[in-house]
């Protein structure tokens, strides 16, 4: 299946929703073995603002990930793949996977074979800088908005269920630290932002022509 295909999918059945961040490999630490090959990364940043979508006239809609939003999220059987799809090279349920709840945000840490020819491809790869960015996938339990003339917040107060975190060769955007949305997920927050600049201008001439 074409990763795009795929995330589109996902989304339109199941709601989920994705954000990129930064992928790195680490040196061995004491205790492991010095050729072990480990994957780290930023999952998402909490009780930081940031913009998802600017529309062309400079109204935003921004985006924060409160603080207990994985407090309560599934994250029993996470895996870690590529581009969404295809082969699976590690899994929190075979604690190759590890997810860790710190106060700044969500990291992930994944460790790969090294008797494996496609495991040391993908950890070369990422070593190399060629592949840089990963995307983790997820669904909402709640969540609320706030609006103003000139933005949108939306705050996500808790997430449902974590599906993977995904090493991207393409990313939708040129993603910071923080988070980045999909093209798929981009658009659709940018069809609400116009929807609700037109519900306020309608409301705004309802009221004029009503005083």
């Amino acid at each position: 299946m074409n990763p795009k295909d795929n995330i589109e999918k996902l989304i339109k059945e199941k709601g989920v929703q994705f954000r990129d961040f930064r992928v790195k490999c680490r040196s061995a630490e004491d205790g492991e073995e010095k050729d072990e090959m480990v994957i780290e990364g930023k999952a998402a940043a909490v009780d930081s603002e940031t913009v998802i979508y600017e529309c062309s006239d400079g109204f935003e809609v921004r985006e924060v990930v409160e603080k207990d939003a994985f407090k309560d999220a599934d994250m029993s059987d996470v895996i870690f793949n590529y581009n969404h799809s295809g082969r699976v090279y590690a899994r929190t349920r075979n604690k190759t996977l590890g997810l860790d709840i710190k106060e700044d945000g969500l990291y992930m840490t994944a460790n790969l074979r090294k008797d494996d020819e496609g495991h040391v491809q993908l950890f070369n790869d990422i070593k190399s800088g060629c592949i840089d960015r990963m995307s983790f996938a997820f669904t909402v339990a709640d969540e609320s908005w706030e609006e103003t003339d000139d933005y949108s917040i939306r705050r996500i107060k808790a997430i449902d269920k974590v599906y993977d975190v995904s090493a991207v060769d393409i990313p939708a955007y040129d993603a910071t630290e923080i988070s980045a949305r999909s093209a798929f997920e981009a658009e659709s927050e940018r069809r609400k932002a116009e929807s609700l600049k037109a519900l306020k201008l309608a409301k705004a001439k309802y009221a004029y022509f009503n005083n």
